[in-house]
């Protein structure tokens, strides 16, 4: 496919397009983007288009076109500024209060609505390099070999960061005890049960 773009067929381009615009909105969302998203993608396609002389030929293309996303949204954020940034990101991974059909007990959907918003803000609170790793493998779904390589980390430092990002987030939405022991964050400071 990139060959064919490469010797300039218009349609290949728009075939690329097609199938990735919905991971790399994704990946713009879940990176900051918020309401900004499409404009983000938009510019994205168009660097990727001007860059693809310097892609390599037989590498994947998502984790490369992901690269590009990313680092247009660090640019799009920084100029919008953080707290609109987590603001619409939190808005748009929560998305719009599901409406409960009357079969599904309303205590269960507040529920999974708790959960969604205490996994946000442990994302929130993570490094920067922690909250990458997570995204591109677990959000928007990527194996771990296009994970190094949208990150353009060896396999190994991805398998280290990632299983000290689920740590941290483990430790985050769980909380700890001082041996070690979780103890569930929505019961801490309760008192009983806490030695």
């Amino acid at each position: 496919m990139i060959a064919r773009v490469r010797a300039g067929e218009a349609e290949a381009y728009a075939q690329l397009v097609r199938a990735h615009t919905g991971v790399a909105l994704r990946a713009a969302v879940a990176f900051g983007a918020g309401a900004d998203a499409e404009d983000v993608v938009q510019s994205a396609f168009f660097k990727a288009y001007r860059s693809l002389g310097r892609f390599r030929e037989g590498a994947a293309f998502r984790p490369w076109l992901l690269r590009i996303v990313v680092n247009e949204t660090r640019n799009t954020v920084r100029s919008a500024g953080r707290a609109r940034a987590v603001a619409g990101r939190e808005a748009i991974l929560r998305g719009p209060d599901p409406v409960i059909p009357e079969s599904v007990d309303p205590a269960v959907a507040a529920l999974a609505k708790e959960r969604r918003t205490l996994l946000t803000a442990a994302l929130d609170e993570l490094s920067e390099e922690h909250r990458r790793v997570v995204t591109y493998r677990y959000l928007l779904e990527m194996d771990e070999a296009e994970t190094a390589q949208a990150l353009g980390w060896p396999r190994g430092t991805v398998k280290s960061r990632l299983n000290r990002a689920l740590k941290e987030l483990e430790k985050k939405l769980l909380g700890t005890t001082a041996d070690g022991r979780g103890t569930d964050r929505r019961e801490a400071g309760g008192g009983e049960g806490h030695e």
